[in-house]
């Protein structure tokens, strides 16, 4: 039998998603000696290990890794043809890895997942929720959702929302506090910093109010770089959070926050959808940032101003 390269990708592939030979086997409707033979035949025509095999698990080599990663692109790619010549041309189908920040896939893109689903049923989605910053090509992601400026020329960035913020503490902390009629009383009080993660750079809070601006340099009672902890910490009353808005707006609404300063504008961020400039958007990814960029608009704590 002629060797099929796409095949021996197929199987490749699949082994590294499930971890077993076997399981892999089973979901393609191939004996697993037929998929053993397939990875064996590509790791001779490549002249590389793919895979590292024992008795009791299977993981891929450094060069594995590299090109699993390449590899389910070109799959993607491939069904992606496929799909779009076939008596189905409109079904969008295919997988897709994201990555974004914590706060925005838990609090924006999660909760919403359900409509995605319904409405694409056949695209299937890897989202990473973290505050790295990654090489997208490198890591095989097809595209990112990044908070901040995008300065790498080799992605292609489309803006998508803001990230708001706010200042906010709990009542039990204010009650005892001195006045914060002002952003100059700042420094008279306990506030919780923040350290970006992927840098470890502290961020300056910036306030404004027409002509005049403020920026908070004093140092900080205690550092975070997660939202959601400097939330926990400002609920439990260590002291005053720069959180983001759609972070805070929870405890806002029932009154375990309390914003402050709110005759006062924050600095915003903004919130871009990006993706390799190497590389066409394709309909599945196209699809997401379409969908993605509709979520944002229609909330109006990430909608562009």
């Amino acid at each position: 039998m002629a060797f099929d390269r796409l095949e021996a990708m197929r199987a490749f592939c699949r082994i590294v998603e499930v971890g077993s030979f076997s399981r892999a086997a089973e979901s393609l409707n191939l004996a697993k000696t037929t998929i053993s033979g397939q990875v064996q035949a590509l790791e001779n025509l490549l002249g590389i290990k793919l895979l590292h095999r024992t008795t009791r698990k299977v993981s891929t080599t450094a060069e594995g890794a590299a090109y699993y990663r390449r590899a389910r692109i070109v799959l993607e790619d491939v069904s992606e043809l496929e799909a779009s010549v076939s008596r189905n041309r409109n079904a969008i189908r295919g997988h897709i890895k994201i990555e974004m920040p914590s706060p925005v896939g838990i609090l924006l893109i999660a909760p919403s997942l359900p409509d995605f689903a319904a409405r694409f049923p056949e695209i299937h989605l890897e989202i990473s929720c973290n505050e790295r910053v990654i090489d997208l090509v490198e890591e095989g992601v097809d595209c990112a959702i990044r908070v901040g400026r995008v300065s790498d020329q080799n992605l292609i960035s489309r803006p998508i929302g803001v990230m708001r913020y706010c200042f906010c503490a709990a009542p039990s902390y204010l009650v005892r506090a001195p006045n914060l009629d002002a952003p100059s009383h700042l420094a008279e009080h306990k506030h919780l910093g923040f350290k970006f993660p992927a840098t470890n750079r502290r961020h300056l809070p910036t306030l404004m109010r027409g002509e005049e601006r403020f920026t908070l340099d004093h140092p900080p009672t205690v550092y975070f770089n997660n939202g959601a902890a400097a939330a926990a910490a400002a609920v439990a009353g260590l002291g005053v959070a720069f959180l983001p808005r759609a972070q805070a707006d929870s405890h806002l609404r029932i009154g375990s926050l309390v914003e402050v300063l709110a005759d006062w504008q924050m600095a915003s961020l903004p919130v871009s959808l990006v993706y390799p400039a190497t590389r066409d958007l394709s309909a599945r990814v196209r699809t997401f940032a379409d969908w993605a960029t509709t979520l944002i608009a229609k909330d109006p704590l990430w909608a562009p101003k």
